[in-house]
């Protein structure tokens, strides 16, 4: 009987511990964190936050998004949340969600499905209507339409695939320029050594970069999808 509760036990554990256990961990540190209403004073590091939130604030007021109910607060949180996720993957022996197609995926779906449903109830009429461009030739309609039809349906794979593929290039390289690094504290001279462990620094400090860049341009895209929705 005890060996079946701590069995039980083991694999609850190895449940919680998984990755998608530790995405919605990083979602409640995440609000918790920069949400300042949970402090009874304000924090100093709240100024860094409120950088970033601004950043997207000010994109989002230059676009049709701003109209759109809690759209702000949405892509805010949002780019937040990726940027914790992120970085999370530059900590040693830890994964980084995005670098998952089915992460990525399951943010930018329902945020690209729910713009397009919106916009069929508001106005089907002017969504139809966008499908083909203004002066096109009457021959070229049908072809037109089909291809402004499939580029519209292949965005939300390309702003997930974008991000994932940009978070695993990234960790690939750290993770060969570190098997490299390695293998030169026993078979490479100091210099060799140095040159290494100089590479690795500077690319941790452009991935720490990457990390932030691509938070932003999956939030920007979002938002200048926005941008077709029927006024």
């Amino acid at each position: 009987m005890l060996v079946d509760i701590f069995s039980s036990f083991d694999d609850n554990n190895q449940v919680f511990m998984s990755l998608y256990g530790l995405m919605w961990l990083f979602s409640l540190v995440t609000i918790l964190v920069f949400s300042s209403s949970y402090w009874v004073m304000t924090p100093r590091w709240v100024s860094i936050t409120m950088a970033f939130k601004d950043t997207v604030s000010s994109q989002i007021f230059r676009s049709f998004g701003l109209n759109l109910g809690g759209f702000i607060n949405v892509i805010s949180g949002l780019f937040l949340f990726l940027i914790v996720m992120n970085l999370s993957g530059l900590i040693p022996y830890v994964f980084s969600p995005t670098s998952h197609l089915a992460v990525s995926l399951s943010l930018g779906l329902p945020l690209w499905l729910s713009l397009i449903i919106s916009a069929i109830f508001f106005n089907p009429s002017s969504v139809v209507a966008g499908l083909l461009p203004m002066g096109a030739p009457a021959p070229l309609n049908p072809f037109l339409v089909i291809i402004e039809t499939v580029s519209i349906m292949v965005r939300p794979i390309t702003l997930s695939v974008r991000l994932t593929a940009n978070m695993s290039a990234g960790h690939i390289v750290l993770t060969l320029i570190g098997n490299y690094l390695t293998a030169s504290f026993f078979v490479s001279s100091m210099f060799s050594m140095l040159l290494l462990i100089s590479i690795q620094v500077f690319y941790t400090i452009f991935e720490f970069g990457i990390s932030v860049i691509q938070a932003y341009i999956f939030c920007l895209l979002i938002t200048l999808y926005s941008d077709e929705h029927p006024h």
